[in-house]
C-alpha cells in the first residue's frame, strides 16, 4: 500500500513554504543586526571588529539573498492580503503568484547587477 501525501507540490504550497523561510530568514538578520548595532553602546572597538568581519564576499552574497527574500516576502504578503480581504481573490491567487513572480524577476535583475557591481569594486 503506496503513502499518500496531501500536498501534490501545488505552486500555491510551495508559495506558503516560501513565505515561511523568507520571513524566518529575515527575522534572524533582523535578531542579528539588533544584537551587534547594540553592541556599539557596550564597545566601539568590538562593534568596528564585529561590522569588519561582515565585509567578505560571502556576506555580499547574504546580502543579495537578504534583497531576494525581503523582496519575495513583501510582494507575497501583498498577494495574500489579496487573497483573504478581496471578495475575487481566491479565485485570482494563481494568476496573482504568477504576477508576484514576475514583478519579483523583474526588480531582482536590475539590483542583482547593482549590488554585483558593489561588490566587484569592493572585492576585485
Amino acid at each position: 500500500m503506496s503513502r499518500r501525501t496531501l500536498y501534490r507540490g501545488d505552486p500555491g504550497m510551495w508559495s506558503w513554504v516560501l513565505h515561511r523561510i523568507t520571513g524566518a530568514a529575515i527575522f534572524f538578520f533582523l535578531l542579528v543586526h539588533v544584537l551587534d548595532t547594540a553592541l556599539v553602546r557596550v564597545s566601539p572597538e568590538a562593534y568596528n571588529q564585529v561590522v569588519g568581519t561582515y565585509k567578505t564576499p560571502i556576506v555580499g552574497l547574504m546580502e543579495m539573498g537578504l534583497v531576494a527574500a525581503v523582496l519575495y516576502h513583501a510582494l507575497n504578503g501583498i498577494r495574500l492580503i489579496l487573497i483573504d480581504f478581496w471578495r475575487e481573490g481566491p479565485r485570482y491567487q494563481r494568476q496573482m503568484l504568477w504576477g508576484v513572480a514576475s514583478v519579483w524577476l523583474l526588480v531582482m535583475v536590475p539590483a542583482l547587477v547593482v549590488l554585483g557591481t558593489h561588490m566587484a569594486e569592493r572585492f576585485l
